[in-house]
């Protein structure tokens, strides 16, 4: 009986010991906080990072307010969920991932941001596990106060799976566990949509717009950069759209201006009343191009004067 007890107690020390090497909670735990990434520092600026499925989208949603937030000396990030290569009606693959990641660096540039385009083919993206790490991973990784990314319901499946990726990093970003490799934020970021014109299941609600009228020639001058999207017409193009000679490309460029500079300025108009909400009556009225954005219901809910603090224009 003696031998069998001690033949017990000396398989249940191995047993453990087993368990222990392949379970391993206490080692995987030391491992994720001594191999953790670097986390911005807090400097008592903003840091904004805003959300964009191809390279354009961010800098399309962001760019006017990214200027604004950017002078003042706060900290704006671009990301692109995907690499944009399949974007363009004559040529794609590596080539045009490689052109389009080159023009949405010289945009970041011209507005004082930073940029980063994720290596995700162009039409593929999907909310995966793996995916839904990386997002959360760039958003800890930012230190991020506020997130801004489009609404779910969109015409393009990328847009929609970034959306949703986002979305699903709204409580993860928290979650100590979650990532490991970089620390959890301390504090849930405010979640932002920017605007859009999709009324399907609902229409996009303006909780603060802002005026850009200060910035509007630099962020048009900026956004002419892409040239592959804007004056080639991206994977809507064709042949004829951006002539060989230069006089007719200044005029396509002239062209695509004024249509940039009448979407901003139908966001002063159509968000108005956001407009006189945060600005006052008078001086809202003098706003003639605007960026509006809806908090999502996910993250952190700021007020009213949060959103001022947000938004320090």
């Amino acid at each position: 009986m003696k031998s069998s007890v001690i033949t017990l107690l000396l398989a249940g020390a191995m047993g453990f010991a087993l368990g222990t090497m392949i379970n391993g909670p206490h080692p995987r735990v030391a491992l994720a906080q001594s191999s953790a990434s670097p986390q911005a520092p807090n400097d008592g600026k903003l840091r904004i990072i805003i959300f964009g499925a191809h390279p354009d989208d961010a800098e399309y949603r962001g760019a006017g307010a990214a200027m604004k937030w950017a002078k003042l000396g706060h900290h704006v990030k671009f990301v692109s969920a995907t690499n944009g290569d399949i974007g363009h009606w004559q040529m794609a693959g590596g080539p045009l991932a490689l052109r389009r990641k080159k023009e949405v660096m010289a945009v970041a540039e011209r507005l004082g941001v930073t940029t980063e385009v994720l290596d995700i083919h162009d039409g593929e993206i999907m909310p995966t596990l793996e995916n839904r790490r990386t997002f959360t991973r760039l958003i800890r990784e930012w230190n991020a106060d506020v997130v801004i990314t489009n609404r779910p319901n969109d015409y393009h499946p990328d847009h929609r799976y970034t959306s949703i990726l986002v979305q699903d990093s709204a409580y993860m970003v928290a979650v100590p566990f979650f990532t490991a490799g970089v620390p959890p934020l301390k504090r849930n970021p405010v979640f932002l949509y920017a605007s859009d014109r999709f009324e399907r299941p609902n229409p996009f609600r303006a909780d603060v717009a802002v005026g850009i009228d200060d910035v509007i020639e630099p962020t048009l001058d900026a956004l002419l950069v892409m040239e592959s999207q804007i004056q080639e017409g991206g994977a809507d193009g064709h042949a004829g759209l951006y002539p060989d000679d230069e006089p007719g490309r200044q005029r396509r460029r002239e062209e695509v201006r004024r249509t940039n500079a009448r979407r901003y300025a139908a966001q002063a108009e159509n968000y108005r009343a956001a407009l006189v909400k945060f600005y006052g009556a008078e001086r809202a009225q003098s706003v003639h191009y605007a960026q509006a954005f809806e908090v999502c219901e996910y993250g952190r809910q700021p007020t009213p004067a949060e959103l001022k603090q947000i938004f320090p224009f």
